[in-house]
């Protein structure tokens, strides 16, 4: 009887993403922590990296904070400011440059309307309600009697509006560390050799976005199977 309740689903779809999140997230700090231990030979910290890549990419009236937490960064579009983590606002570490072009990247495209941004920022409001009713409808739903199945997909198809929302960072991240390279050789921020940790900091870091998404897909996919499996057992 105890084997009735056992969860095959946890180890096809959920293990595997654990897996790989976990070794996405030691992969990024393991990048981060080699790169910041080698200074750029300009001297310039992130913040000014920042303020450089996004005066070259044509980004204008940009602030730059700094704020706390580490690996914090972020860009909010909704007032035009760079937020830099103390591990990287400071900073004169090819990763710190790195991970601050890459922030400037998200105001460059804000500055010049990349489109998969928009979609983006469009999302942001849909996805946190759909998350936020997702998975209790989809348990609502599993305990409600056979016939109510109609919640339980209710509630899976606000959660792939989470999954919507992955997706379609891919493309916007991937961007903002093209545009980053790009301005750091062209500006002459860093040297060819720097440049190349700077790839590597931002590709550790693509990793876990990657990673997000591929564990996003596969809860889908487990919400599936599981409303599936109920109807048969129904």
């Amino acid at each position: 009887m105890g084997f009735y309740y056992f969860d095959y689903t946890y180890f096809i779809f959920i293990l595997p993403a654990l897996i790989i999140t976990m070794y996405a997230q030691f992969k990024v700090q393991f990048t981060f922590e080699k790169y910041s231990r080698i200074l750029t030979i300009r001297n310039m910290t992130g913040a000014q990296a920042a303020d450089s890549v996004a005066r070259f990419g044509g980004a204008a009236g940009v602030q730059i904070q700094r704020i706390q937490g580490r690996l914090t960064d972020n860009f909010d579009p909704r007032d035009n400011t760079i937020r830099l983590s103390d591990d990287v606002y400071s900073s004169t570490s090819i990763a710190s440059v790195g991970v601050a072009a890459h922030e400037a990247g998200h105001a460059i495209q804000h500055a010049q309307g990349y489109f998969p941004n928009k979609v983006r920022t469009v999302l942001v409001p849909i996805t946190n309600f759909g998350s936020s009713l997702g998975m209790p409808l989809v348990i609502i739903g599993l305990i409600l009697p056979v016939r109510y199945s109609f919640v339980v997909y209710l509630g899976i198809a606000l959660f792939g509006l989470a999954v919507l929302f992955q997706l379609v960072t891919l493309p916007v991240e991937f961007n903002a560390s093209i545009r980053a390279i790009r301005a750091l050789d062209e500006a002459g921020i860093l040297y060819p050799d720097e440049l190349e940790g700077a790839k590597k900091v931002l590709k550790a870091a693509a990793m876990t976005y990657l990673a997000a998404s591929f564990a996003a897909i596969m809860s889908l996919l487990r919400l599936v199977v599981l409303a599936g499996n109920r109807r048969g057992r129904d």
